[in-house]
């Protein structure tokens, strides 16, 4: 990665919770108490049964790559390019929007399988990411 500094991400009342998550290096997804709806990114309301009330749980990191697209410009500071956005579908059934990193743009496929890892940024910032999975 580049060794810049990104632009930090909003963090408050409805999404603070999920990046302390991140900091202590885990993918947390937020779960519906009503209905067990998962969803992200994390929101207030179920957009199922509309409840207020939620939890999480801790995804495996690992799912498969339901779509892509790849970003040559505007460039950002902080940031490798081409820039290998994704979809993935997650084990756990949700969709998550990452970078794909360690794969060059040519080995990328629709349906392959990768796994979460935890980016950390020079000033201790971290981000999940998503790679090829090993094996």
């Amino acid at each position: 990665m580049a060794q810049s500094f990104r632009m930090k991400p909003p963090m408050g009342e409805d999404n603070g919770w999920w990046w302390q998550q991140a900091a202590e290096g885990h993918l947390a997804i937020q779960r519906c108490k009503a209905c067990s709806t998962l969803r992200h990114p994390p929101r207030p309301m179920c957009g199922d049964c509309q409840s207020l009330e939620w939890d999480h749980i801790v995804s495996s990191g690992r799912g498969t790559l339901d779509s892509f697209t790849v970003l040559h410009h505007p460039q950002f500071p902080g940031f490798d390019y081409p820039l290998i956005i994704i979809l993935v579908k997650l084990e756990e059934g949700t969709r998550f929007t990452s970078q794909l990193i360690n794969c060059s743009v040519e080995a990328v496929e629709f349906g392959m399988p990768v796994e979460m890892v935890m980016h950390e940024d020079p000033d201790g910032f971290r981000l999940p990411m998503f790679q090829p999975a090993q094996g």
